[in-house]
């Protein structure tokens, strides 16, 4: 049973792209699953350090985006927001070309907090970061006053 509070598609998901990070950083949402959402990032110029590897602050953009696009789409929107609370990382092996596909999944759902985890892996499979982020659910009332 999907955990979405309406079915989303990827398009969907993928419009809130649109003048954010995720635009610049040319993030992409390319699948969602009952429990899961998945997107890429490239390995280039916008993304990474003067070494040539990928910048930890970028796996890091990705992760909270996966994170924060997932945690919008379990709540209604026209009554809760989410907003990140905390976000960690570790960096486990450099990216140096391709894309890294992250996948986020839910590690706690709740009324005001949710926590995702995420996984971003190379092209070749191999886990280049590990991720988790909080996120705190508001009441849109809250903000709207």
């Amino acid at each position: 049973m999907a955990i979405w509070f309406k079915v989303p598609t990827k398009e969907e998901a993928g419009k809130m792209q649109k003048g954010t990070l995720m635009e610049t950083l040319d993030i992409r949402i390319i699948e969602l699953g009952e429990d899961y959402i998945v997107g890429s990032m490239p390995v280039d110029h916008r993304t990474i350090q003067p070494y040539g590897i990928l910048h930890g602050g970028a796996s890091v953009a990705l992760a909270e985006t996966l994170g924060s696009v997932a945690a919008h789409l379990v709540v209604d929107s026209s009554k809760f927001f989410t907003v990140g609370m905390e976000v960690n990382a570790n960096h486990i092996r450099p990216a140096k070309k391709g894309r890294v596909i992250g996948t986020a999944k839910p590690i706690h759902i709740g009324r005001s907090s949710q926590i995702w985890g995420i996984e971003i892996k190379n092209e070749e499979g191999k886990i280049v970061c590990v991720s988790r982020i909080t996120m705190a659910v508001l009441a849109r009332e809250r903000i709207e006053k």
